[in-house]
């Protein structure tokens, strides 16, 4: 007499449905809870500064499309994009090119202090004292002639670049180092494998950890505010953002706010439209045999 034996592990269909229900019902709430205040500032955005503080409704009485325009202008937002865009793209340039060396070498070399070095690194990035480094840095952007230019907050910025390191270490791991070896037995040496072999596989890398650094340096408000403090034309789009707060009279101007709040995300929207391409690159299969 054949008994059935039944696997414990394989869940029935509707229990399988169940999960999966529940699995997306949860995925949309988490949705909904993301995306609400990103959608009551662009509907803020439309409304009139009476409307936004009275609070009554969600869909603007009449939709002020006009809030945009005084925006761009009140708020010099051309000359503002433009210093956000050179101090976002040279910083965060120099964060993927220091970090990825950094990580090759630490990934790849054996030396001396390697495990001091990324326990510094580690501490960098776990511990933040915030304000308290700013006089500091401020001082020492004085001794080199940097503090009243924007590259004294492109340099800073690069120097903060551990996250940006521990996320190329992770994908330096997935490259086989069966390349390192052909690639020098063909000639190359350390350098010009990181350039010519390593450099191109960690694409998917460099996206992921570069747009992390792009969104980190535009959003940035505390360094470009003082070092732009006494050159205004200097101040990027965070900065210009603050300025959009008052207007005639100190009186709050909420919704021009919001409408450069909704303008300032759309470069971030851009970018993160051209990093993603290189998301799902993977490396596998580099290697033959």
């Amino acid at each position: 007499m054949s008994q059935t034996v039944i696997n414990p592990s394989i869940s029935p269909k509707w229990v399988q449905g169940i999960k999966r229900t529940l699995l997306t019902i949860f995925l949309l709430f988490i949705a909904v809870l993301s995306l609400f205040p990103i959608l009551l500032v662009l509907l803020g955005s439309f409304k009139t500064n009476q409307e936004l503080t009275g609070g009554a409704t969600i869909l603007p009485k009449v939709w002020q499309f006009s809030n945009y325009a005084q925006a761009w202008q009140t708020a010099n937002f051309s000359g503002f994009t433009l210093n956000s865009v050179f101090v976002s793209v040279t910083a965060t340039t120099g964060m993927l090119l220091v970090s990825s060396m950094s990580a090759y070498a630490v990934d790849r070399v054996n030396f001396r202090g390697k495990k001091a070095y990324s326990i510094l690194m580690a501490s960098t990035l776990f511990i933040s004292i915030g304000a308290v480094v700013l006089r500091p840095q401020f001082d020492l952007m004085v001794k080199l002639g940097l503090n009243h230019t924007l590259w004294g907050v492109i340099i800073i910025l690069i120097s903060a670049h551990a996250a940006t390191y521990f996320i190329l270490v992770g994908f330096f791991k997935s490259i086989p180092r069966d390349l390192d070896e052909a690639a020098m037995i063909d000639g190359c040496n350390f350098y010009t494998v990181y350039w010519r072999i390593i450099l191109p596989l960690l694409r998917p890398g460099l996206a992921v950890a570069g747009l992390g650094a792009f969104q980190s340096s535009w959003n940035e408000y505390i360094l470009p505010f003082v070092f732009t403090m006494n050159n205004p034309n200097l101040q990027t789009l965070p900065v210009g953002l603050a300025n959009l707060r008052y207007g005639i009279g100190a009186a709050a101007e909420v919704q021009l706010m919001m409408a450069g709040a909704c303008l300032s995300i759309l470069p971030l929207l851009v970018v993160y439209i051209f990093a993603n391409k290189s998301f799902m690159q993977v490396t596998l299969g580099a290697v033959k045999g």
